[in-house]
């Protein structure tokens, strides 16, 4: 397994290490929910380095993107920043991503850790049309991820760069703790605002232990991937592998917002039938009455306790005090009344369907 040029770090502090996308990572530090309120209290650092980075340039990058991709490449522009989807002839999904567009026909795409020889080797194959540059980066970058309300104000003092004025899904490359070259985004994945920074290997632990040697009161704390997955299910995001798939689409996931069929990317013939006509299945996010723990794979039901869905992820949210979770269910065999049953173990427990995001940021 890799481990990421912050492991000895992690272990210092004593972190619960677990396998994760064929990295060791932090699985958290100490409790998950003390760790999860933190950052939507305070600031938490996230050690995010697993994630891949592809860098592609050339006249014909935005032309190649925007086949590849569902969302509307034509509408970055250089300091933007876009959610996407990579699709495959069939509708499903290769991968979710962020699409940062650096110049002028040079862009930066951060892929999921589990998808990185994956998608690259599903770019390279598409790009025999386009001819662009290809340059796997994955190795060469660290990725930290400062979450939380006080996140902006903590970071500030190691950059000249008014962090208030980069707008959401924006970014600079500027100077961060006097190391050159830093992309400074706001992309997250927690709802509760910060900032990503994008470092060289070479100045990652410096970094690290910069932001943590002023930290007076303890506003910046280290979290671990299991508060990671907790915070975005609050936020109704979905987690390539649980949500999305190469065998789900994003019009199924509710991700027709990223979804521009009239560029004509991969699949776009059968999302725009989807849209126009509608699907067999629907991600949901539900909302437990009574106590329990939604987990992905529980079989979800309806008041007759007839199988019409099973959940892709769940967790007991911190905030709400009660089981959230996300699941697809066969829309044809739903109810009017929005409530459904999730079995666990022997008992169903009954939901309600609720659009997410579960909790107000």
């Amino acid at each position: 397994m890799k481990k990421t040029f912050l492991f000895n770090k992690h272990s210092q502090l004593g972190a619960k290490i677990s396998n994760f996308a064929g990295f060791q990572m932090p699985i958290s530090y100490s409790s998950v929910n003390n760790e999860h309120l933190h950052v939507r209290n305070s600031a938490g650092i996230f050690d995010v380095s697993h994630m891949g980075e592809i860098l592609i340039s050339g006249k014909n990058s935005t032309k190649l993107l925007q086949r590849i991709c569902s969302n509307d490449i034509s509408k970055l522009d250089p300091g933007m920043a876009q959610y996407n989807c990579i699709t495959n002839f069939e509708g499903g999904i290769i991968d979710d991503l962020i699409v940062y567009q650096i110049e002028l026909d040079k862009y930066l795409l951060v892929v999921n850790a589990s998808n990185i020889q994956k998608d690259y080797t599903w770019i390279l194959d598409q790009n025999k049309a386009f001819n662009a540059t290809i340059i796997d980066e994955s190795n060469n970058y660290s990725l930290l991820a400062i979450q939380g309300p006080k996140a902006i104000d903590y970071c500030q003092k190691f950059t000249d760069v008014d962090l208030k004025e980069i707008k959401n899904y924006s970014h600079v490359t500027s100077k961060f703790n006097n190391c050159n070259d830093i992309l400074l985004s706001k992309t997250g994945y927690t709802g509760s605002g910060g900032l990503e920074i994008y470092i060289p290997n070479k100045d990652v632990v410096n970094i690290w232990d910069s932001l943590f040697k002023f930290n007076k009161n303890e506003t910046l704390m280290p979290i671990g991937l299991a508060a990671r997955d907790t915070l975005r299910i609050e936020m109704g995001y979905c987690l390539y592998g649980n949500d999305i798939n190469d065998d789900t689409s994003p019009i199924e996931a509710g991700l027709s917002w990223i979804t521009k069929p009239e560029t004509e990317c991969i699949g776009f013939e059968i999302f725009k039938n989807q849209i126009y006509n509608g699907v067999k299945k629907k991600l949901v996010g539900f909302k437990l009455k009574n106590r329990g723990i939604p987990r992905a794979g529980y079989k979800i039901y309806d008041s007759s306790h007839k199988e019409i869905g099973v959940t892709t992820s769940g967790t007991f949210s911190p905030i709400l005090k009660k089981g959230i979770g996300l699941g697809y269910i066969n829309i044809k065999l739903l109810n009017a009344n929005n409530y459904i049953y999730i079995r666990i173990r022997n008992e169903f427990v009954e939901s309600e369907i609720v659009k997410p995001p579960f909790i107000e940021i």
